[in-house]
């Protein structure tokens, strides 16, 4: 047999499976280890207690039967992984099995100190891998292992070195929060509270510094627990800003994590402003900075303008870095004032810095020089650049004239018909706009036809333009009857005619 056996197989019990039934060796005490359940593993015995002047290493060696019945000694045993409550070993098969074939692998284990072998498995295993559980802690013991046949138990090997369960220390370690690992910000009179969580087996001892001293126990608590540590402060003030450190240690081993806390404030305003110069529409400003930044860096300045009639307040510019300003489109005539907010992350500063002078925006004296100027005359006498146009139109329906006129100053227009002044007869109107002349004749007859005149006359001169108007009389009865402002006298009187 040369192929090696599962790495864990289940101890002899009812659920056991084996090519043949197990013989017990001959040298196994009884009743001295019971087997676990089938899992392949098996409790530490409880052995007798070994005598005071037994050997250091017992011997391996056990009266065997007929070397050709029985297997040779078990090949490479080996330990496979030692914990605080549990060994794993494993071995290889023996180069012969003997005549009678193998039953199985007997694991046998001797205190140190002591001479007795107790069997850890009762009966035979067909395996080359066990696993001891439930052992205690600081015990050191031998382990042997022999193969079985049904002539009986070959010769063990044994491990040369005794077997030490001591505590596993897993090293310490600490996983500092991901928005931990920059600075971290507060404001004044916010609480403070880190939790850490940290690693390590046996539970390890945790310890805080501030700047490389120890913690303020009025002012910071520390609360640490199996698998955290939390530093917690109730209100937040800038003497708490620092570096902040976590020691972790275990037997000897450590673990630090530094923590950089950063407590601020509204900073305080500029210490003074101071108005440079006033010109035109614009205004000069200049301020220093505040003496107290809050804790923090500078986002810039505000300023800020306000009327002296309204005394309202108005921003100009915001997060503004230099300490200069030009301040630009005031309105002329009115008083100005300016004042400066100082700017970090908190916010504006409580206060601003206002100036004491105002700024009077005043208006330039302007002065006309006319120069070798020479005023022209626009003065002319009346012409018509449009003359009137001969016109026929339908009796019923209201005509108008037209023409225009350029004359400075302003010419009196004057119409007749048929050399006689028509003004003020209320069957015309007539108007006159920029240069554009119309005269109205409202609802004409046949008797509206003539020569009509338009004459324009200011102090340089006189013009006038003439047209013919013809208002046809034919079908005059057709006309007045389907007329829009048919009115039954003025027909009886034109008929009569």
């Amino acid at each position: 047999m040369t192929e090696k056996a599962p790495s864990e197989a289940p101890a002899c019990g009812p659920e056991e499976t084996a090519s043949e039934p197990a013989k017990a060796p001959t040298t196994e005490p009884s009743g001295e280890v019971a087997a676990l359940a089938s899992t392949g593993e098996e409790r530490a015995p409880t052995p007798q207690e070994p005598a005071p002047t037994a050997p250091a290493a017992p011997a391996a060696t056990k009266p065997a039967p007929a070397s050709e019945d029985v297997p040779s000694a078990p090949l490479q045993l080996a330990l496979e992984d030692v914990s605080d409550s549990s060994v794993t070993v494993s071995w290889e098969p023996p180069e012969r099995l003997g005549r009678l074939g193998l039953q199985g692998y007997v694991l046998e284990l001797c205190r140190e100190g002591g001479s007795e072998w107790v069997p850890v498995n009762a009966r035979p295993l067909m395996v080359t891998q066990l696993t001891m559980r439930n052992l205690a802690l600081e015990d050191k013991f031998f382990l042997r292992v022999a193969a079985v046949s049904s002539a009986g138990a070959g010769p063990p090997a044994v491990l040369q070195q005794p077997v030490h369960i001591q505590k596993i220390i897993e090293a310490p370690k600490i996983r500092v929060p991901r928005h931990l690992r920059q600075t971290y910000i507060r404001q004044v009179g916010e609480p403070v509270n880190l939790q850490i969580p940290f690693q390590g087996s046996p539970k390890p001892q945790a310890s805080w510094t501030h700047n490389g001293h120890a913690l303020d126990s009025q002012r910071v608590n520390v609360r640490t627990g199996d698998q955290d540590s939390i530093l917690f402060i109730r209100s937040a003030q800038r003497s708490d800003s620092g570096c902040y450190e976590l020691t972790v240690r275990l037997e000897g081993l450590e673990a630090k994590a530094a923590i950089d806390i950063l407590v601020i404030e509204k900073p305080g305003p500029p210490s003074s402003i101071r108005l440079l110069d006033v010109w035109g529409c614009n205004a000069a400003l200049e301020w220093t900075p505040p003496q107290d930044t809050g804790n923090t860096e500078l986002l810039g300045y505000t300023v800020q303008k306000a009327d002296k009639k309204t005394g309202q307040w108005f921003t100009v510019l915001e997060r503004y870095h230099p300490t200069t300003c030009t301040i630009s489109d005031l309105i002329v005539g009115n008083t100005y004032s300016f004042r400066v907010f100082s700017e970090n992350q908190c916010g504006l500063s409580a206060s601003a810095a206002a100036t004491k002078e105002l700024a009077r925006i005043q208006k330039a004296d302007i002065v006309a020089k006319p120069k070798g100027f020479v005023e022209r005359d626009f003065s002319e006498a009346p012409s018509f650049t449009q003359p009137l146009a001969d016109h026929t139109s339908t009796p019923g329906y209201s005509t108008q004239l037209f023409c225009s006129v350029r004359a400075s100053p302003k010419p009196k227009i004057i119409w007749m018909k048929n050399k006689m002044n028509i003004q003020g007869d209320p069957k015309y109107r007539a108007l006159s706009e920029q240069g554009i002349c119309t005269l109205e004749i409202r609802k004409p007859s046949p008797f509206d036809s003539g020569v009509y005149t338009c004459k324009a006359v200011n102090v340089l001169g006189e013009a006038s333009v003439d047209c013919r108007l013809e208002i046809k009389g034919k079908g005059t009865r057709n006309v007045l009857l389907q007329g829009p402002s048919f009115n039954r006298n003025h027909l009886f009187s034109c008929l009569t005619r």
